[in-house]
């Protein structure tokens, strides 16, 4: 299935590790020119090199940015556009846990603030900045024709299946990633009728190095206990879908990926 994006320019958040690694590879895979951000200068560089080396990849660049900062956020989206003569899709990757297993009362105003900032309003910031490039994406296809199935113009931010439930000790990154899946809603509605289309992938519990810092054990042992884990690839492949002419009538959903947890009753039947 081909799905339009070779040529694209796809700016990704949190690039350099995890899900927005696995996108930057899935995405060059596919012919797109990417822009990499991320706040680890190294693992960016690295990147850049590797995806030198992927069969029909175009163009990449690395732009340190930490995502929380709105001035960080500004040059990387104004340099990107520069480099690459504008952007067609955005992946917000980056995001954070902060504290894991932490009873309500240990949380400080500071822990709280840290997760909300990167995971929300780093977000908020990167549509911000992005949207006159996306809308400028979605206009050109249209005036040449292709309108909606051109696939230009798009946002695709990573939420979770935290969105909808919750888990004890869990408490400010639950709510960043509710703030998440609303934010992906209201971007939808503001920038619909500029043809830029926003949604947000949901999954479940994701083998990347974070998932193993915070939950303390590997996915492989998380497996043999009967505990489903998705690899990042897995979690790419929906964003390239919803950043793709594939889904041109998808604007302002979630695409939930957890396994089927999310639907079962708690009814002991």
């Amino acid at each position: 299935m081909d799905l339009g994006l070779a040529g694209k320019v796809v700016l990704i958040s949190g690039a350099a590790s995890g899900i927005g690694r696995a996108c930057a590879l899935a995405f060059a895979r596919e012919g797109a020119r990417l822009a990499l951000l991320d706040v680890d200068d190294d693992a960016g560089a690295s990147l850049q090199r590797e995806l030198a080396g992927v069969p029909g990849a175009g163009a990449s660049r690395f732009f340190r940015a930490d995502v929380s900062d709105e001035a960080d956020v500004r040059r990387a989206v104004e340099a990107t556009a520069a480099a690459f003569g504008g952007i067609d899709a955005v992946a917000g990757c980056a995001g954070i846990s902060g504290l894991v297993g932490t009873g309500l009362e240990d949380v400080t105003v500071a822990d709280f603030r840290r997760v909300m900032d990167v995971n929300v309003t780093g977000q908020f910031l990167l549509a911000k900045h992005s949207a006159p490039y996306l809308r400028a994406s979605a206009n050109r296809t249209s005036a040449s024709g292709a309108g909606g199935a051109s696939g230009a113009g798009t946002m695709v931010l990573l939420a979770s299946d935290s969105s909808f439930v919750a888990a004890p000790g869990m408490v400010p990154y639950n709510a960043s990633k509710g703030a998440v899946l609303q934010l992906t809603r209201a971007l939808s509605v503001e920038l619909a009728a500029d043809g830029v289309r926003v949604n947000c992938v949901c999954p479940s519990v994701v083998d990347t190095p974070m998932a193993r810092a915070d939950l303390g054990e590997s996915s492989e042992s998380l497996r043999s206990r009967g505990f489903p884990v998705q690899g990042p690839e897995q979690v790419a492949h929906h964003v390239l879908y919803l950043a793709s002419p594939a889904s041109a009538p998808v604007n302002g959903t979630s695409l939930v990926s957890d396994f089927g947890y999310l639907a079962r009753s708690s009814f002991p039947a």
